[in-house]
């Protein structure tokens, strides 16, 4: 079956199908999240997107695929969050702490409490027997993380030898803290996430500052 080829396209007619596109793609991530990539069929998003099953397949070869646009859609928002946040905290023109800290506090008291990154972990959780993201855009947040500290070794900022140790170091004493106590659904007696972080940062530092 032919796909849509945008680029040939009138303005007015490449609006249109970019508008179907992003409705399919809008059902198919609702529903997804709803009933898991098994139990969703191509006649369901159709349906919830309200176009024809011929009109999806002229965007999409097959469910799979939709699946993994919907993931990779979910999955690029969030690492734009992430590289917004290290552009914008991990600057270099700040005390090397402060700059930890609120590098820290912003994923773990926005984007990891965002909708967006709830999507993330349902879709990766429910998937079935439909494959995760592909190997490109694996990690892709925690490689950032580390050509920063990567650079930060280089201007001595931190001390390491590796700086993807350091890096996985650092997430796990502050985010990955933080996205447990998420997970685990625990409130009452847990520490703030900004507290969290900034010990967290603290133990980073006696090993790396």
């Amino acid at each position: 079956m032919s796909r849509v080829n945008v680029s040939t396209q009138t303005p007015g007619r490449r609006r249109r199908s970019e508008g179907k596109r992003a409705a399919i793609l809008d059902a198919a991530e609702i529903l997804f999240v709803e009933e898991g990539y098994d139990a969703v069929s191509v006649e369901e998003v159709a349906a919830h997107a309200r176009v024809s099953k011929r009109t999806v397949y002229d965007h999409f070869e097959d469910k799979e695929e939709i699946f993994s646009r919907v993931l990779e859609r979910v999955s690029d928002a969030l690492t734009d969050a992430v590289r917004a946040a290290i552009d914008e905290e991990l600057t270099g023109k700040s005390g090397l702490r402060d700059e930890l800290v609120n590098f820290g506090s912003r994923i773990a008291g926005q984007t990891l409490q965002s909708s967006r990154y709830a999507r993330f972990r349902i879709l990766a959780s429910r998937r079935g027997s439909r494959p995760g993201l592909p190997e490109a855009k694996r990690d892709l947040a925690e490689r950032m993380l580390s050509a920063r500290f990567a650079d930060f070794v280089g201007t001595g900022r931190i001390h390491a030898a590796d700086p993807v140790v350091a890096a996985r170091h650092f997430t796990a004493l502050t985010i990955g803290l933080v996205l447990e106590d998420l997970v685990r659904g625990r409130t009452d007696g847990s520490p703030e996430p900004q507290q969290v972080v900034s010990d967290g940062v603290d133990a980073f530092l006696r090993a790396y500052g």
